[in-house]
């Protein structure tokens, strides 16, 4: 499935966004080598080359640009904001001011920025979340109101209610009638993805850059009556334990549980998906034919592109009946980088 130059230019003149990660075009005029959507000028197709990986270039001498930096990974949690995640789910009753922030070297702004873009929350909003969130968890599990408001870090009752009340809409003493989903930020190899679980299984793992993401969050909080809130489950140790598996080559099969939102017909076309072997591919047609109507093809690649749970529910291994890489959620590229690892690994 190797692209043409043809098509790797053309996708870098049009900035295509679906094919970062695929290739890296190098520019021999001016030692340079550019992600396919650096906002650069474009060099005639006769001085460029191009790469499937970024270290090809650097050993043929050229160097990474300035402007789009393709050693870098755009979306992923930055270091230092990633341990305040980890010491937030190891201890929620932590409270981070901004003179902490700066006593580990962070600059307050940029964390309340990059809080803002990834969470669409502040910082210090995110922890008021996180805690209330295990409050919550506490209550349904009997624990009463005062202990659990001691055990997340608050001195007050009236405040930890009034916050309580903020996030779900009712007092901590109403709140055994409702329910939560938990939503959690996973670094992979192939970018960010956003994990959510209820009590049964993960309900949605997606790219964190996937534009439908936001309308399937709100799917899922209305087919489970349920608020999203950022919080640990038992569902997201057994899926980072698997994910790492899987991403080193020593995986083959998911068995966290799933707890898929669907009509009944999309959860039908889901389960054949989970049928498909690692390594192999299916087209449309042929999923239409195991689920016994050989005409429902495109009913049947509409309901796989509706799929919520990517790569645990392998949707990336059906491909169009010539053979070629058709649409996927998380961008073609990443398609592609996920075939290329399961079938690596086979052979």
């Amino acid at each position: 499935m190797k692209l043409s130059k043809d098509i790797m230019y053309q996708a870098s003149c049009n900035k295509n966004p679906d094919f970062e990660g695929v290739f890296w075009m190098a520019v021999k005029t001016t030692g340079i080598f550019c992600r396919p959507t650096c906002t650069a000028r474009k060099p005639k197709i006769e001085n460029v080359e191009f790469f499937d990986n970024t270290k090809d270039p650097i050993l043929k001498g050229y160097r990474p640009c300035k402007i789009c930096k393709p050693l870098e990974s755009p979306d992923q949690t930055p270091e230092a904001i990633q341990k305040l995640l980890d010491d937030l789910s190891q201890d929620p009753s932590m409270k981070f001011k901004d003179y902490d922030l700066v006593q580990r070297g962070l600059e307050p702004a940029n964390v309340r920025r990059w809080f803002l873009k990834h969470h669409g929350m502040t910082f210090h909003a995110f922890q008021r979340m996180f805690k209330i969130n295990s409050a919550f968890k506490k209550l349904q599990d009997g624990e009463n109101i005062i202990d659990a408001a001691l055990d997340i870090g608050y001195e007050s009752l009236s405040g930890f209610n009034e916050s309580f009340k903020n996030i779900f809409g009712v007092s901590p003493a109403q709140s055994k009638m409702e329910k939560v989903i938990d939503l959690k930020r996973i670094e992979t190899p192939i970018g960010t993805m956003i994990a959510c679980a209820d009590k049964h299984g993960i309900c949605l793992f997606e790219f964190s850059d996937r534009k439908a993401l936001p309308t399937e969050l709100k799917q899922i909080s209305k087919h489970f009556d349920a608020n999203i809130i950022q919080g640990e489950n038992p569902h997201f140790t057994t899926l980072q334990k698997e994910l790492k598996e899987y991403f080193e080559g020593k995986r083959k099969e998911f068995t966290v549980p799933l707890s898929p939102v669907g009509t009944d017909f999309q959860k039908r076309v889901w389960e054949i998906l989970r049928t498909i072997p690692y390594g192999t591919t299916r087209s449309y047609q042929e999923q239409a034919h195991i689920l016994g109507n050989p005409k429902a093809v495109r009913a049947v690649a509409n309901a796989n592109g509706l799929n919520k749970i990517s790569i645990l529910i392998p949707c990336h291994r059906v491909i169009g009946s010539d053979g070629k890489l058709t649409g996927y959620g998380g961008g073609i590229w990443r398609k592609q980088k996920l075939l290329e690892l399961e079938k690596a690994i086979l052979f």
